[in-house]
């Protein structure tokens, strides 16, 4: 594994299983720079390829899957083991499905909802850029359709 600053090789430093089992957090040390960072290495049962709404297909990445909830969730109350948690659940129920190829917008949908239950901020906030929302008015009536807020 190479450090993120590029110079050097790194060395594992512990090694153990996440909560879930679902993954091996590993701690390493750059022996170049002396940088410490984490990685994690988790099991692929398949090659799962995502198809876009165009049609053009591309592998699964749960990095990018990650990232989009990180952002959706940003400054929310949310804690990091809570969030790692869900992305793991939507990546397993992806690779339960058995198919290798799976649509964008089932993807969305599983993120979606999951989202719903776990943070209403984040629901509309993932929704708003799922949806593509242009205007005022589309924000306005994707709001007024959902019932998260209601029942606080």
């Amino acid at each position: 594994m190479i450090c993120p600053c590029k110079k050097g090789e790194t060395s594992v430093v512990d090694s153990r299983p996440t909560e879930d089992g679902t993954a091996i957090r590993r701690r390493r040390l750059c022996t170049s720079c002396g940088q410490r960072f984490t990685t994690f290495e988790r099991v692929q049962i398949r090659e799962l390829f995502v198809v876009k709404k165009n049609g053009r297909k591309s592998t699964f990445d749960r990095d990018k899957l990650s990232k989009s909830i990180y952002i959706a969730l940003k400054k929310r109350p949310i804690d990091s083991d809570t969030v790692e948690k869900f992305i793991t659940k939507i990546s397993n129920s992806l690779e339960e499905m058995g198919q290798n190829e799976i649509s964008s917008s089932a993807i969305g949908t599983m993120v979606m909802d999951g989202l719903k239950e776990l943070d209403p901020v984040a629901y509309v906030r993932f929704a708003s850029v799922y949806r593509n929302f242009r205007e005022e008015k589309d924000f306005v009536q994707f709001v007024d359709k959902i019932d998260v807020f209601k029942k606080r």
